[in-house]
């Protein structure tokens, strides 16, 4: 019976590894049910897996350990995290006003973002520049035409973003008020980084016609890394992650970057840790975490 016991569960984490090599990530809802297992049996798989260096735990599942150069595809990425994403995302809506030019880079945290905005009132004549393919496909799919995209063309990645020379060479004939980033992983005291030198080349693009910088990211990209850095600390205007972060890590970029805001996971908190209430413009008590 053990030895069965132990046999199955070496066939779910040699699954497991095929399903990272091929997606890149892995989410233990997605796999409890394709295997027909309870939530704790794959999370002990996964802790068992990465005990023997061969995966890397996130929260809500598991990434290769090649992440350093390889990034999850789009679809696997956003289904994960996704109640902090949100959390983030609705957060960020306070940063863009009716009328305003903005940027919004690839990845899923960027696209909730645009979900959110494009459902509020602060979208109204707004000129949305996107190097994302699924963020240009949201203001499409739009019964309203008050927003109008500009998309920029490139190489398409694996984060469904398009790169390369022919989106840097069409960004920097632009000019924008904010542009909104995701990135792969947090670096201190290095900065943004992406597993992509070309996404990061692209991030880095956007970010210099840009009159402000706003970074989108939740708690769990602190303990990752990736291969290029595309920003530094003091070159961007304002982080906002989750407020899951760790203190260590929280204090550490509060010195390092010009604004960080903390956002509450559970709603009844009331209070984004930047000083000022979710629902008030983010300039309101700001100064509070300046670097």
């Amino acid at each position: 019976m053990c030895d069965n016991v132990r046999m199955i569960s070496s066939q779910r984490q040699h699954l497991i590894l095929n399903r990272l090599r091929t997606r890149g990530a892995v989410r233990i809802t997605a796999l409890s049910k394709e295997l027909g297992v309870s939530a704790m049996t794959i999370r002990r798989d996964i802790a068992d897996l990465a005990d023997k260096g061969l995966l890397k735990r996130v929260h809500g599942g598991a990434v290769t350990t090649s992440s350093l150069l390889a990034e999850p595809l789009f679809s696997v990425k956003s289904q994960m995290d996704m109640g902090l994403k949100d959390t983030i995302a609705r957060r960020a809506i306070d940063y863009v006003s009716p009328g305003d030019v903005i940027a919004i880079g690839g990845g899923t945290t960027a696209y909730v973002f645009a979900q959110h905005l494009l459902e509020s009132r602060q979208c109204a004549g707004v000129t949305l520049l996107t190097n994302s393919i699924p963020v240009a496909e949201l203001v499409q799919a739009m019964e309203s035409k008050d927003v109008e995209v500009i998309v920029t063309g490139g190489v398409i990645t694996r984060s469904n973003s398009l790169v390369g020379p022919i989106a840097d060479k069409v960004i920097a004939s632009l000019r924008v008020n904010t542009v909104f980033l995701g990135t792969h992983s947090v670096s201190i005291p290095r900065g943004f980084l992406m597993p992509n030198s070309l996404e990061a080349a692209t991030d880095m693009a956007l970010m210099d016609i840009a009159d402000r910088t706003i970074i989108l990211t939740d708690h769990t990209k602190w303990s990752c890394t990736s291969l290029s850095l595309f920003a530094s600390f003091d070159q961007v205007d304002t982080v906002i992650t989750d407020d899951q972060l760790d203190q260590e890590s929280a204090e550490a970029t509060r010195s390092l970057v010009k604004r960080l805001v903390l956002v509450p996971v559970n709603p009844e908190e009331g209070q984004a840790q930047d000083g000022s209430s979710d629902g008030s413009g983010p300039e309101a008590g700001e100064a509070d975490h300046a670097g």
